[in-house]
């Protein structure tokens, strides 16, 4: 359900990524280390605990050589396990089902929408072996979400055939990046935890029970037929009562 949400996320970090200026020598050998090595995705439960992140890390074998010291600078994210709703100060859910249809869909098949709009807190710890560096890539992540075009990405979910994009937002920019210790030495980690305001759809066909318009491939979920519709109303005007009215 919101896998797409992380997806486009690491997608939305790599475009960071491709934008940093190399104002050390650490960040020079980072961006030519290339993306995969560079950013990297930490389970969800090891949100602030930045020494299990450094440490799985430091166990990942990227060049399938014998364990080496960690490289640095390393940027890691985790999105958190907990899912708040969106305050209605900010959106509304589409809390009852609603009938749609895709724009470009030849067959015009009606289908039904619910949509869930939620919190989800993330954090992108940023570690390098020396103060300049961690603070130049925190630096620099700040910068870029608080770009109007990086307040915003869309998050791609297909269904029926279709891609539909839906919106993730940075709720807010002013995010600090703030110093974590940890016990290891020479080593700067900085941690910036953002929240991203998600709107996610649940796109709903018919049941096996219930009637539909005939319109799709049985037993292929690609191609799933749509509910019924009125799309013609015959009636004989004769039948209907005329009333007068006198005055």
């Amino acid at each position: 359900m919101f896998q797409p949400v992380k997806k486009a996320f690491g997608e939305y970090m790599g475009r960071y990524y491709a934008g940093i200026v190399p104002t050390t020598k650490s960040l020079h050998e980072f961006i030519a280390r290339g993306l995969p090595k560079s950013v990297v995705w930490a389970p969800s439960r090891m949100v602030d605990a930045v020494e299990d992140m450094l440490a799985a890390w430091q166990r990942e074998d990227i060049d399938n050589t014998p364990t080496n010291p960690v490289d640095m600078p390393i940027i890691i994210i985790a999105v958190a396990e907990d899912y708040v709703p969106s305050g209605r100060d900010y959106t509304r859910q589409l809390s009852e089902e609603a009938f749609f249809t895709f724009p470009d869909d030849a067959k015009e098949r009606a289908f039904k929408l619910q949509a869930v709009a939620g919190d989800i807190r993330a954090q992108i710890v940023l570690a390098a072996h020396d103060e300049p560096t961690a603070k130049s890539l925190a630096s620099q992540f700040i910068l870029f979400i608080d770009s109007a075009p990086n307040r915003r990405f869309d998050a791609q979910y297909t269904f029926a055939g279709f891609v539909d994009l839906w919106p993730v937002q940075i709720e807010s920019p002013d995010a600090p990046a703030m110093a974590i210790k940890t016990d290891a030495k020479n080593l700067t980690v900085l941690a910036v935890d953002i929240t991203l305001k998600v709107s996610t759809p649940l796109f709903k066909v018919p049941a096996d029970n219930e009637p539909n318009d005939g319109k799709g491939t049985p037993g292929e979920p690609l191609d799933p037929s749509g509910y019924p519709v009125v799309d013609q109303v015959d009636f004989d005007a004769r039948t209907i009562n005329k009333q007068t009215t006198v005055t």
